[in-house]
């Protein structure tokens, strides 16, 4: 319960005048009166508080001028409340209360056993790591709320510019920024991307494939950041690529390839979440790993349910 006792010593006496309501009343003080009242005597509740007697009188008084009404009739034998002092002192007891509550949902906080974060993740790390990450982290903080968002990277650090979720999980490719620079990344490696290629395709069996040897072939591709490196890659293995499909569902893009209507680059924690039986997966020179991070507004890991989530999902090794 909090008490009295937790203000700080002696805090400086403010003048308030003689308003006659209590939303003018210092907390603190009607705190103080509560140790008094429950003590029976000034000395008591100076005592208590660890106070000299003085002290808690001087606050007495100011609550009182305060009031507009005596409090505390004082006596040889101690004190006895007055009617008013008798309804501060179930307002008191009120506040003693909810900041007692207050205090231990403030540890619960800080200890990890409750709170919420919200994140936001990119579709293949969503599928993947990310149930990982806070599995474990179920185990050890079953009190923790944690809110996923699917959002590709411009989303994602959209959102947490402008404070709609706390965490994000994003990509970049070759040439790309994970992040803006007033943000902070927790790099969290790369992902590789994959070729993928219908079942019997005709460059399904060739070894060392290259990028530039796919010139003629009708392209799928992804996300604005996927496509953008996409057109990139392919333009500096020396041809334009023929884009007819885009999609950033990767379980769409594997229906289109094993349908035969094209070939994809995907990253392989796409194919780990769902690898479709009637396609090819082949590594192929000139295409970069995508590299992947956490990101957050500064500050922000010092809240602890956050902090649990980002060791989680780092420690996970997030893909």
């Amino acid at each position: 319960m909090v008490t009295a006792r937790d203000i700080p010593r002696n805090p400086r006496i403010r003048s308030t005048g003689h308003k006659r309501y209590f939303g003018a009343v210092d907390p603190r003080r009607i705190l103080i009166f509560r140790t008094v009242a429950r003590a029976g005597s000034i000395s008591a509740g100076a005592r208590e508080l660890g106070w000299t007697q003085p002290a808690v009188s001087q606050h007495l008084q100011a609550l009182e001028r305060t009031a507009g009404s005596p409090l505390l009739l004082r006596g040889a034998g101690g004190v006895t409340l007055t009617e008013a002092g008798e309804m501060l002192l179930r307002h008191a007891d009120s506040l003693a209360s909810v900041l007692h509550v207050a205090g231990a949902e403030l540890d619960d906080l800080a200890q990890v056993r409750r709170g919420t974060v919200r994140l936001a993740c990119y579709p293949s790390g969503a599928a993947t790591r990310v149930p990982q990450g806070l599995s474990a982290l179920r185990e050890r903080h079953p009190g923790l709320d944690v809110h996923l968002t699917e959002a590709e990277p411009p989303e994602a650090l959209a959102m947490v510019q402008d404070g709609s979720v706390d965490l994000a999980l994003v990509f970049a490719h070759q040439g790309q920024e994970l992040a803006e620079p007033d943000l902070v990344v927790h790099p969290l490696g790369t992902d590789d991307l994959m070729l993928v290629l219908p079942s019997g395709h005709r460059r399904a069996r060739t070894r060392g494939l290259a990028l530039g040897r796919l010139a003629g072939e009708t392209w799928i591709a992804g996300c604005d950041r996927c496509r953008a490196y996409l057109l990139q890659a392919c333009r500096e293995a020396g041809f334009e690529p023929h884009v007819r499909h885009v999609t950033d569902d990767y379980v769409v893009v594997q229906n289109l390839v094993a349908h035969g209507l094209g070939i994809a680059l995907l990253p392989d924690t796409s194919l780990q979440a769902f690898r479709h039986p009637e396609v090819e997966v082949r590594r192929v020179s000139g295409v970069e790993p995508r590299r992947l991070g956490a990101v957050h507004r500064p500050g922000v890991e010092s809240i602890p349910a956050v902090g649990a989530v980002l060791g989680a999902l780092v420690g996970e090794g997030v893909g």
